[in-house]
């Protein structure tokens, strides 16, 4: 593993983000610029036990801010992880968050440090309207984000999604304040990845691009970010997974990330819209969700984005328009070793009314280019299947 080709860069967009190898050492440097004197560790059960994740406790405790973990962390985590997690925060006196790991751990993260030490539920900050103005602002506390996959952009985002255990129902907690203060983004951290866990992170970064660039809606600026994130997904995600100590790869799929989130402030769709039923429910990893219901999803909405994919391919060097986007797609998805279809994911046929009736009203699929209605989502699960 070599430092020499991989890029090192501090940017302040859109907040500041700490990036390049080995900069997990500047971690109490950040927390100092984020006014945090004592904060909580939030991480996963998985991630908790590893060597990364005791590096970064122990670079807290030297520099004086202590050696607080709290990694009750479902990998879709849940309104029951948030109430232990601010337990955690309230009884071990913390004053800010690092949200530590993947797309779980930085969600419940960025939540614990929102709702601490609100007066309200979580649910009346769903991202429906002006509903984030309940929220007392002066009572959120600073989060810091350190990402240890590729794939969600978490990092960067605003929101922090949070299934209801009640319902089986992912919704999107929304506050402006959420917003990681310092985020550093170091690609060894990701070196330890599972293939498996490369290729579905990856695929979620492809999705949030690519959904992005087809949305309907207008975001200039989004769209170009959406289309460049693609181009680094496919000149990179097939070596992050063939050899995952390759830090340059590593290092560009991490971008493609940050620029998916970044991105999809101009929306999201159907791929989501399927996803975070299938999630909720079955309880699937994310990303790879994304990739196996992708192919249906472009098949779906080809009437309306047809033109703009074969842009899109041609600027990311694809033959064929629309078909060779697709045929790259249903490529990259075989060499990642992606299921065919839901059902190898363990997804059955018995709950495709629930979660076709869930779908249409995630707040994702209002950014779907063609409208999903509820016997469209039916039928689109019944081809994932």
């Amino acid at each position: 593993m070599s430092r020499a080709t991989c890029p090192t860069a501090t940017w302040s967009y859109p907040t500041h983000v700490r990036f390049g190898a080995g900069r997990i050492a500047e971690l109490p440097d950040a927390c100092a610029a984020a006014g945090i004197k004592r904060p909580l560790l939030v991480t996963d059960r998985g991630l908790a036990a590893l060597p990364i994740t005791a590096a970064a406790l122990d670079r807290l405790e030297a520099a004086g801010l202590g050696r607080g973990l709290f990694a009750e962390v479902d990998p879709n985590p849940s309104e029951v992880n948030l109430a232990a997690g601010i337990a955690a925060f309230q009884a071990g006196g913390h004053d800010g968050v690092v949200a530590f790991g993947g797309g779980s751990g930085l969600d419940l993260g960025k939540l614990v440090a929102l709702m601490a030490d609100q007066a309200i539920p979580v649910w009346d900050l769903e991202d429906v309207g002006d509903w984030w103005t309940r929220a007392d602002a002066g009572r959120i506390h600073p989060n810091i984000a350190v990402p240890t996959t590729a794939g969600t952009g978490s990092e960067v985002g605003r929101a922090g999604v949070l299934t209801n255990s009640a319902t089986h129902t992912k919704k999107v907690i929304f506050h402006p304040e959420v917003l990681p203060k310092q985020v550093i983004a170091d690609p060894e951290l990701t070196v330890g990845m599972p293939q498996a866990i490369t290729a579905g992170t990856g695929m979620d970064a492809l999705a949030h691009c690519l959904e992005a660039y087809s949305s309907p809606f207008y975001h200039p600026m989004s769209q170009g970010i959406a289309l460049e994130g693609m181009r680094l997904v496919r000149e990179n995600l097939p070596r992050a997974y063939a050899d995952g100590t390759d830090l340059e790869a590593r290092a560009h799929m991490m971008s493609a990330a940050m620029m998916g989130a970044v991105a999809f402030q101009k929306g999201l769709g159907a791929i989501h819209a399927l996803s975070h039923p299938v999630g909720a429910v079955y309880n699937t990893h994310h990303g790879t969700t994304n990739a196996v219901v992708m192919p249906a999803v472009l098949r779906f909405n080809r009437p309306a984005i047809e033109d703009r994919i074969a842009a899109a391919a041609a600027y990311l060097g694809i033959p064929g328009g629309f078909d060779g986007f697709y045929d790259w797609v249903m490529g990259l998805r075989a060499e990642l070793g992606i299921p065919d279809t839901l059902a190898g994911l363990g997804v059955g046929a018995e709950r495709i009314g629930e979660m076709a009736e869930m779908a249409v009203v995630d707040p994702t699929a209002g950014g779907n280019p063609v409208e999903l209605t509820v016997e469209r989502a039916r039928g689109l699960f019944e081809d994932c299947l």
